[in-house]
């Protein structure tokens, strides 16, 4: 596979299961090396790093949502927010953490745990916790998957203003054509190779593609 993710853009991934669409994600985020070739992240060659060096690239410069938000119980909304930089020991820009809590909806409900917050508002926090560190890029891993429709249209939305107000740099792996047509760009896998790739596209358009692969 060669590709290169566009810079400010959501860019879709998505294929049949088994196609390889988790295995690119994992190597582009440097979760999993490849057996060959080279992966490249903020001018940065990360196939060679080692352990300690990717972790603080990964820190740096790359940021998760996931299927399963991945908070932690213990902690309330704004510190699950906050988690990254707590970690890291960096103080984020004055208004920085407000405005995003004002993005994503969750001013008032900041002081409380996960159990006490609804799936599309766990998930909310999770993208907060993503963007509040900035990265270079973020990776969305079936970020609706386990969202009701209502709810995940609404962090389809959420997802797509982080790309068109900050700037940033997103990849989404999905398997919901709804999803992919959020995106700038749609790269459809098949046997771990890309088979086909739209520019911004409907629904529709992103099934057509998927069934003429699966024939």
């Amino acid at each position: 596979v060669s590709v290169d993710i566009d810079r400010a853009r959501l860019t879709a991934v998505m294929g049949p299961s088994g196609s390889g669409k988790s295995t690119l994600m994992h190597i582009l985020a440097g979760l999993d090396k490849p057996t060959s070739g080279t992966v490249e992240v903020a001018g940065t060659e990360i196939t060679t790093l080692g352990d300690n060096d990717l972790t603080k690239l990964r820190r740096q410069h790359i940021g998760f949502v996931f299927q399963f938000f991945n908070l932690l119980p213990m902690l309330n909304a704004r510190e699950n927010i906050t988690l990254p930089l707590t970690i890291s020991g960096e103080k984020p820009a004055d208004g920085w953490v407000d405005k995003i809590v004002a993005d994503v909806g969750l001013t008032d409900r900041l002081s409380h745990r996960p159990s006490e917050l609804s799936g599309g508002q766990q998930q909310r926090v999770a993208i907060a916790r993503a963007l509040v560190s900035k990265p270079t890029v973020l990776f969305a891993d079936e970020p609706t998957g386990n969202l009701d429709s209502s709810t995940g249209n609404e962090i389809l939305e959420l997802l797509r203003r982080s790309v068109d107000d900050y700037g940033q740099t997103m990849v989404m792996v999905t398997h919901d054509a709804r999803a992919a047509a959020m995106a700038h760009r749609v790269l459809f896998l098949a046997d771990g190779q890309i088979v086909r790739e739209l520019g911004e596209c409907n629904a529709h358009q992103i099934l057509q593609v998927l069934e003429e692969i699966a024939a």
